[in-house]
């Protein structure tokens, strides 16, 4: 019988929690330098590249790996033998651990949970409460499996409900291409298959705590129906082209996990929740002789890469950018931008639309004409920092507000993550604007590009109010040109048919 402490409870969540804000796990570095080694699409070479890099940066310099520093969820099996020295209950322990790590003083945490989701939807400050799902099982000890979700993968969890007779190859194979990028490839995908809808999304969601070790799956051979599955759809997802970034290449997934349970004879539910780039998950365990404690990796663990734009690269000041120097741009090139951007992500669009509907002008210092905006939401900054990490948020998101930016507020361009909608493809070919995509998952890389942020805009916004970044040699790439052509579209499709044909010579 053990007896656990408040105390070590809270600081082990809080310390877990400020850990893997800051370090990925070292199967992911594993895999993500392996996927770089083999990957023969230069974008998404870059791309990966550019994830290592600032990867390693924010482990040497105990900085969040990605902006969004996620929504938590917790797994929590407690023994039935144990004992507690505690006064609050479990969940308000562990939330009181989630408030400390994400306003630790030296490291403060971007805080993305919001209550009241159908009404004002107001941010909870401390990015509480968690997500805990709590099982009671045989043992004296709490067992823990914590991790931070960021939105981008989080929007993309699919469900089903498939008939027993039907393939789920072929569901996962169709709804992938769908899921666009915004969940931040190359993840892992999470698949749950059986029980209830409610239990196969829960499966889906503690797969993704598993470590990744599909090669040495394929290396030893499937043996389990599950397992057979899992190479199957690796290698089947691989070969969809998507890529890095869905830029095109040939890593798209670095491991598929599948949980089932039992099911009713007539239902095969199933559930897929992908993780994005910003892998972030922890297990530890409690035995009542105090709180956990968490090594940080050797930096021998990453690989001896370096991030450098290409000779050719086009530099951009964006003080002095006109129409016609946009129009010049191609799909898939690399850009280094320079001066002023502003900044705005949801919220303030809506904000802006609200206002232009009302007849009403933007707030002053507000002027959008021949500027870019970059959708972005940054963690607070610490020790002399401009910004804290800055990486780009899901663009597709904005596609609702882009014909009233373009028309109506005299917008040049944008800068996000993912694919837009066809809609949005087709306002930007008219208005002879421009979507460029920093790389998400490059957060830190991003942000020492930015040299120095004002406040212009919705200071009640908090991360999601309009600053103004002066950034230097901000890398970019041309994602939809000036004439419509989108390098999501372009890309995989391109790989897709070089994969067909590395598959056919095989």
């Amino acid at each position: 019988m053990s007896c656990i402490k408040q105390s070590d409870l809270i600081d082990s969540v809080a310390d877990a929690l400020q850990f893997i804000a800051c370090y990925h796990p070292k199967d992911f570095i594993q895999a993500m330098s392996q996927a770089y080694e083999r990957e023969q699409s230069p974008a998404a070479r870059d791309a990966i590249a550019q994830i290592l890099v600032n990867s390693r940066m924010c482990a040497e310099n105990n900085r969040p790996i990605c902006q969004d520093t996620g929504i938590v969820n917790v797994f929590v099996k407690v023994g039935m033998n144990v004992q507690w020295d505690a006064e609050m209950s479990l969940d308000e322990m562990i939330n009181e651990g989630v408030r400390r790590a994400y306003m630790h003083p030296d490291n403060v945490l971007r805080a993305s949970v919001v209550s009241d989701p159908l009404g004002s939807r107001q941010n909870t400050r401390d990015n509480t409460p968690a997500v805990i799902h709590t099982q009671i099982v045989p043992g004296d000890t709490v067992e823990i499996q914590i991790a931070a979700k960021g939105g981008g993968s989080e929007n993309k969890a699919k469900f089903t409900i498939l008939n027993p007779s039907d393939s789920l190859v072929d569901w996962v194979l169709e709804t992938v291409p769908k899921m666009g990028a915004g969940w931040c490839p190359p993840g892992m995908l999470g698949i749950g298959v059986g029980g209830t809808a409610e239990k196969a999304m829960l499966m889906a969601k503690e797969s993704l705590m598993h470590p990744i070790d599909i090669q040495e799956l394929i290396d030893r051979g499937p043996q389990t129906a599950a397992e057979k599955l899992r190479v199957e759809l690796y290698e089947k997802v691989n070969n969809l082209g998507i890529g890095a970034q869905g830029l095109g290449g040939l890593t798209t997934v670095l491991d598929v996990k599948i949980s089932d349970y039992p099911t009713h004879a007539a239902s095969l539910p199933v559930a897929m929740i992908p993780n994005c780039a910003a892998t972030r998950h922890i297990h530890f365990s409690l035995d009542g002789s105090g709180p956990a404690e968490f090594e940080p990796p050797s930096l021998d663990d990453w690989p001896d890469i370096t991030w450098e734009a290409a000779e050719n690269t086009r530099h951009v000041n964006l003080d002095s950018v006109t129409q016609a120097d946009i129009e010049q741009w191609q799909p898939g090139e690399t850009l280094l931008l320079s001066g002023h951007l502003l900044t705005g992500r949801d919220a303030a669009h809506k904000k802006i639309a609200d206002m232009l509907a009302q007849g009403k002008p933007l707030p002053d210092g507000l002027d959008f004409h021949n500027r870019f905006i970059y959708y972005v939401g940054p963690v607070d900054p610490v020790a002399g920092e401009v910004v804290g990490p800055a990486g780009p948020t899901t663009a597709t998101r904005m596609d609702k507000f882009t014909e009233m930016m373009l028309g109506k507020t005299g917008l040049l361009g944008m800068i996000g993550k993912a694919e837009r909608g066809e809609a949005t493809i087709e306002s930007i070919k008219n208005h002879r604007s421009v979507y460029l995509i920093a790389i998400g998952g490059a957060a830190y890389l991003v942000s020492k590009a930015i040299k120095s942020s004002r406040l212009i805009a919705f200071e009640q916004l908090g991360m999601e109010a309009i600053r103004e970044f002066y950034v230097e040699n901000m890398p970019v790439t041309v994602a939809v040109d000036s004439h419509g052509d989108s390098v999501h579209q372009s890309g995989p499709k391109e790989w897709r048919i070089k994969l067909e044909g590395l598959t056919i010579d095989s």
